[in-house]
């Protein structure tokens, strides 16, 4: 007598299984198709095995039946392991790579006609199997498992091969299903009346289920679409298999501004709306593309193989869509649709270049409505510089190629140069001149900021003890800090050491902060301002009138200088911005406060900001930033006019 309690246990858990995915939303996606396609053979063959077995118990006489439920099992149980095999290449993502190779798609198909055309002539010959005087194995029946095992050899090797893709959890979840597939159907093969097998596939598909197709990890709550951690993962799996792909890049340029202004339900109501759009937009066009949202307003639409060139036309489309706007709870919500056309791997040399653009490509250039192609917007060299940007300071501080530059200071009452602001450069041999800014940004993100910061004081402190700047005759030097130097506990014990190792006067240091920095209410850095103008420091601040800070600030903070931000130099012909700086600097100046007007390009702006009764001017008008050397030559060639 055969036992089909394992059969039972394989058919409940298998339909438990199958309305998972069906509740979890593994639906889409060739991947989740494929996995729910070899869960419902799983299904038909474990309920045709549970026939088979009830007849053989019953002995009955019923051949057409008892031939039909053994027919049906074989087959539909064989073919659940071409079926892992073309779930495991959908899971590796090699399609594109399986219509080129020959030799794997005769490894597919051979078996699979072999099997299925030695079932269909058994009716015949029974040479696979029997059911007269009771279902008996023909000489043919070992067939059917080495032509399974030869998928089970194809799918240990794709897993072994592809590791790097699949990582981990994937490889251990793969890898198992094999031996409990194999070691069921082993022990069913000497011991048929056992009927493990089913069991066995059970436990595999759960295994991988619960490995595998877990929607949390790259389904998006809010939009249903795909989440950022799975686009970064298939892009790294195009870039590996040399997949091409075309990506429809959307950012919402406006988002966090409509975040602002409706609240995070409505905006997340927003998000669900495009997301809505996209799949409409997709399922009429027939585009078969890959939906994701990343983040912060941004989608991503990738089509791939026939549908490649799709691209342009659902991107078209959906411009129009978007620039109609979204209606929520009422309000009339305009969006602003920045949308990037990109050949992945034909326009970007790598993945990394690709992740850097689509961060934020809308924040280069004002809103056009129009649709970009990716190779009109980006700069190569300066996305190699943003990849590259954390090595390019490591290696510039091992090697000591940072350089202070010296921007002239002119005072207005004494008439002449009386101080400079100090600034870093960066000449990478590879790279070229690195922006300052983008310098800055990447310092203050990985930490290097505060060894960059101590490097450029020391170096104003040896050039302020040199015999040099002895006989410039300079009031003193401006060091910037930034806010994550403001922020540090060690700074004042930092910075007096290194006055205290060249003998220099804390009267010929001024540190600069910015409205930025200002902003912050911390208490570290109060503590740290408040040591350093107890040690003589005085302190600047940077791009007022741009900033976060306001008067209340100004007051609070012990400040000597106060930096107007060059936009108003730019802005002087501007009435409103006149009345506002005139009133502006007559106000600090009653809080005995000095002012430097900063951009300063031509003599009506010089002759005008006199007239304002500005302290200062710093700008292009005199001069550039400059080395040292070039600096020292400048103020000596100034002093004999």
């Amino acid at each position: 007598m055969k036992n089909v309690s394992y059969d039972i246990a394989a058919l409940i858990l298998l339909i438990v299984l199958l309305h998972s995915c069906y509740i979890r939303k593994m639906t889409r996606g060739i991947s989740n198709r494929l996995f729910m396609i070899l869960t419902l053979d799983t299904i038909a063959s474990t309920i045709f095995d549970i026939a088979a077995v009830f007849l053989d118990n019953a002995q009955s006489n019923n051949t057409i039946a008892l031939y039909t439920m053994h027919f049906g099992y074989l087959l539909t149980h064989f073919l659940s392991a071409p079926m892992y095999l073309l779930f495991l290449i959908s899971l590796i993502d090699t399609w594109h790579k399986l219509r080129k190779n020959i030799i794997l798609q005769a490894i597919l198909f051979v078996p699979f006609v072999m099997t299925v055309s030695v079932l269909a002539a058994n009716a015949g010959n029974h040479l696979v199997f029997s059911v007269e005087g009771g279902y008996k194995r023909g000489p043919l029946f070992p067939l059917l498992y080495i032509c399974t095992i030869v998928y089970v050899i194809v799918a240990i090797i794709y897993i072994i091969r592809y590791r790097s893709l699949l990582g981990r959890t994937k490889i251990i979840t793969t890898s198992t299903f094999v031996p409990v597939e194999l070691a069921a159907m082993i022990v069913q093969m000497v011991h048929p009346a056992s009927r493990l097998e089913m069991f066995g596939g059970a436990i595999g598909l759960l295994i991988v289920s619960v490995g595998i197709q877990r929607p949390e990890d790259y389904i998006d709550s809010f939009t249903q679409l795909t989440k950022y951690s799975a686009y970064v993962y298939d892009r790294k799996r195009d870039s590996y298999n040399d997949k091409h792909v075309k990506i429809i890049m959307l950012n919402i340029g406006n988002f966090p501004s409509v975040q602002a202004m409706v609240g995070f339900d409505s905006a997340m109501q927003v998000l669900k709306e495009v997301a809505n759009k996209i799949r409409e937009i997709n399922r009429k066009m027939r585009g078969h593309a890959d939906l994701y949202y990343l983040d912060n307003g941004r989608f991503r639409i990738v089509f791939w193989g026939r549908y490649y060139d799709r691209a342009e036309g659902m991107a078209e489309a959906l411009n129009q869509e978007l620039k109609k706007g979204i209606n929520i709870m009422g309000l009339d919500i305009n969006l602003m649709p920045y949308m990037v056309l990109a050949g992945y791997p034909e326009e970007f040399k790598d993945f990394r270049t690709l992740m850097s653009f689509g961060a934020d490509f809308h924040q280069r250039d004002p809103y056009t409505g129009r649709i970009m192609r990716a190779s009109e917007m980006y700069d190569q060299k300066q996305l190699d510089i943003q990849n590259n940007i954390d090595a390019i300071i490591e290696r510039a501080l091992e090697d000591e190629r940072f350089e202070v530059y010296y921007q002239p200071i002119y005072s207005i009452p004494q008439g002449k140069f009386v101080s400079a602001e100090a600034l870093i450069r960066l000449f990478d041999p590879e790279h070229g001149f690195i922006s300052p800014e983008l310098l800055i940004t990447a310092a203050e993100q990985n930490g290097t900021i505060h060894r960059i910061g101590e490097f450029v004081f020391e170096k104003v402190c040896q050039f302020i003890a040199s015999e040099e700047y002895k006989k410039l005759d300079l009031e003193y030097i401006e060091v910037n800090l930034s806010v994550a130097q403001v922020m540090n506990g060690d700074l004042p014990e930092t910075y007096l050491s290194i006055m205290e190792k060249y003998n220099v006067s804390p009267a010929k240091i001024n540190l600069e902060i910015t409205e930025t920095a200002a902003a912050y209410e911390q208490e570290v850095m109060i503590d740290n301002l408040k040591q350093l103008t107890r040690a003589g420091i005085s302190f600047s601040l940077d791009d007022y009138g741009t900033g976060y800070s306001n008067i209340q600030r100004v007051i609070q903070l012990p400040l000597k200088i106060i930096k107007l931000d060059k936009s108003f130099a730019n802005e002087n012909n501007n009435q409103k911005v006149w009345i506002f700086l005139k009133n502006t600097v007559k106000m600090l100046k009653d809080m005995n406060m000095e002012i430097v007007i900063e951009g300063v390009e031509t003599q009506e702006m010089l002759d005008k900001f006199t007239d304002l009764q500005c302290d200062f001017v710093q700008g292009y008008f005199f001069s550039k930033p400059i080395p040292q050397n070039d600096f020292v030559e400048f103020i000596s060639n100034a002093k004999k006019i």
